[in-house]
């Protein structure tokens, strides 16, 4: 069975980092299955990173480019994000899921397998 732990979360200030990272149980990660979303208070859920399985390029959502890194650890069977120069309309639930990355238009939920969800909150 498929399992997803999101993990890094909290309290940030502006201009702060952390990493997110999400450890998957159940399959590899060898074909680059897992991506990054978010859901902001009041808000859709958005696409924010993800990786192709067929080139390993990545895709950022416009917001988080250049402040944003997506990764992984083959060894570890965790994807990461790590994230840099936050803002506060960075808070939201971060969750990582299954799915399918198109470099153009970025994650497409796939299997439709999901992490808990880790709370990201940028404030002064």
């Amino acid at each position: 069975q498929v399992h997803l732990v999101e993990s890094g979360g909290g309290l940030v200030q502006p201009g702060g980092s952390l990493t997110l990272s999400c450890v998957a149980s159940g399959f590899t990660l060898d074909y680059n299955l897992i991506g990054w979303f978010r859901q902001a208070p009041g808000k859709e859920r958005e696409g924010v990173s993800c990786i192709s399985r067929h080139d390993d390029s990545t895709w950022y959502t416009d917001s988080v480019k250049g402040r944003f890194t997506i990764s992984r650890d083959h060894a570890k069977n965790t994807m990461y994000l790590q994230m840099n120069s936050l803002k506060p309309e960075d808070t939201a639930v971060y969750y990582c899921a299954t799915v399918l990355c198109s470099v153009y238009g970025g994650p497409t939920p796939y299997l439709d397998v999901w992490g808990q969800g880790t709370l990201v909150t940028v404030s002064s």
